[in-house]
């Protein structure tokens, strides 16, 4: 059976979640999220550990957004949950060219939902990805292609893409 991107996304939170609470390394910190299907699956496995370690490698830059728009809220005070939902979000953005924007926003607002650490998480993540990807857009930040996704030689969006596909 074939990973759902869904479910690595999930597992990806939950290595971020180990990483946060304890004094341990990145493998220490995912390897027990691998299961047997998921090391069958190489295209998961590899989406999993790239996505990981783009947080983990960018996270000063990653935090920079997230605190922007904040609004005097100071990343400690942010439930570890939806802070690390924020992150994975962002890298996403970032550092994914293949997956669109919306893709990783609605995504992390699910995935807020799920693991509910408040009663207004999901809200919280859309207002504050919303707030970030507007801001990313409007100053040019954002470099997608493929299909769904922006088409870099005339900025507007090519035909639409399957999330399941892309995200």
């Amino acid at each position: 059976m074939k990973a759902h991107r869904r479910q690595i996304r999930e597992k990806v939170i939950q290595a971020l979640h180990t990483l946060e609470l304890r004094d341990t390394d990145i493998a220490s910190a995912s390897e027990w999220l691998i299961t047997p299907e998921l090391s069958k699956d190489q295209n998961a496995l590899r989406f999993f550990r790239k996505l990981l370690n783009a947080i983990v490698d960018n996270k000063e830059e990653i935090d920079s957004y997230i605190s922007k728009h904040t609004f005097n809220w100071d990343m400690s005070r942010i439930a570890i949950i939806d802070k690390n939902i924020l992150r994975m979000a962002m890298a996403e953005i970032l550092y994914f060219e293949d997956i669109p924007p919306k893709v990783s926003i609605n995504e992390a607002i699910e995935i807020a939902k799920k693991f509910n650490s408040t009663d207004k998480s999901s809200k919280f993540v859309n207002g504050i990805l919303d707030a970030i990807f507007n801001d990313l857009q409007g100053s040019g930040k954002i470099r997608k292609c493929g299909r769904g996704l922006i088409d870099r030689s005339t900025g507007k969006q090519t035909s639409k893409g399957s999330t399941d596909d892309n995200g």
